[in-house]
């Protein structure tokens, strides 16, 4: 049946419906990290702050781009975010010592147009690093993930496993690391002589739980983050199922991009390391019960190095 996980954690103010409410309402408005919850004053490292580009020295504020995808970003209807971004964001701007800002975005393409067009220096995602995105972009990889699926309890469509989503309908981000998933679960449903998956690509993550709410489709694949999250903030309308490896599943390394040609890459995987050596980072994802998809350190274009 449905994992039952639960993580004592704490809670940002809303719950996903108001995310919904406050994404089609706010889409493209910008917010501060200034509502995120409560990070610890860190002190500004000089040689990072003065290692970033001038026009972010100049202008005394990293911009980050960033889709509604909790818990990673919850994003309320006075436009305020909440969420891991939240605190990891206002984290790294103490350590550069420059304010950061998120402006919401409608999906992922929307997000990695802006960085190169400079409207924006940054994006946490969760994105996969891969050897393609990599030829654009540096990515820091700071989490890794599996990938789950999103059920409503009151389903009539007999998904017991991510086994049973062979010939099923799936709604998932697009061009997001949980379509590369599905395609995997679809390869381990043909070779045994199943129906493919359908996969229904859809903008941000609240989208896809519209879409299997609706009946849609019949499940949303998401991070398993954002699939806890779900299953805990509304206990009585969703479960979820995790791909295995035996279905195809891989760990995922998920990562913040800059531009490569920005040269922010070294210096944020540097100010990711000193959150790291603080304890600063392992405090937010503990905040978030997110512990199990730590790294031991944030590495700099992990793709290239595996390849």
């Amino acid at each position: 049946m449905y994992n039952s996980r639960s993580h004592r954690r704490w809670r940002p103010h809303g719950t996903l419906s108001a995310a919904l409410v406050g994404v089609l309402a706010l889409a493209g408005c910008g917010a501060s990290d200034e509502e995120g919850a409560g990070t610890p004053s860190l002190d500004a490292v000089p040689a990072l702050h003065d290692a970033l580009p001038q026009s972010v020295k100049d202008a005394g504020v990293l911009r980050f781009a960033g889709d509604s995808h909790p818990p990673f970003r919850s994003v309320a209807a006075d436009g305020s975010v909440t969420g891991i971004d939240a605190d990891l964001q206002k984290a790294l701007g103490q350590v550069l010592g420059v304010r950061t800002e998120v402006k919401i975005v409608n999906n992922l393409p929307a997000a990695l147009q802006g960085m190169l067009s400079g409207r924006y220096e940054a994006f946490n995602g969760p994105v996969q690093a891969t050897a393609e995105r990599e030829r654009q972009f540096d990515t820091i990889t700071w989490m890794t993930s599996r990938t789950s699926y999103v059920l409503p309890k009151d389903s009539k469509a007999g998904v017991a496993s991510a086994d049973d989503l062979c010939g099923k309908k799936v709604a998932v981000v697009k061009s997001s690391v949980v379509e590369g998933q599905l395609k995997k679960l679809s390869a381990y449903c043909t070779a045994k002589g199943d129906m493919a998956a359908t996969a229904i690509g859809l903008d941000d993550t609240n989208a896809t739980l519209l879409a299997a709410q609706s009946g849609r489709a019949d499940a949303a694949g998401m991070t398993q983050a954002a699939a806890i999250d779900v299953a805990e903030t509304q206990k009585d309308k969703y479960g979820y199922v995790t791909q295995t490896e035996a279905q195809g599943a891989t760990t995922d390394h998920l990562a913040l991009l800059v531009p490569k040609h920005s040269g922010l890459g070294p210096v944020l995987q540097k100010a990711f390391e000193k959150l790291v050596d603080d304890g600063e980072y392992q405090r937010v994802m503990k905040h978030w019960g997110l512990t199990d998809v730590m790294v031991d350190e944030p590495v700099l274009n992990i793709a290239g190095k595996e390849g």
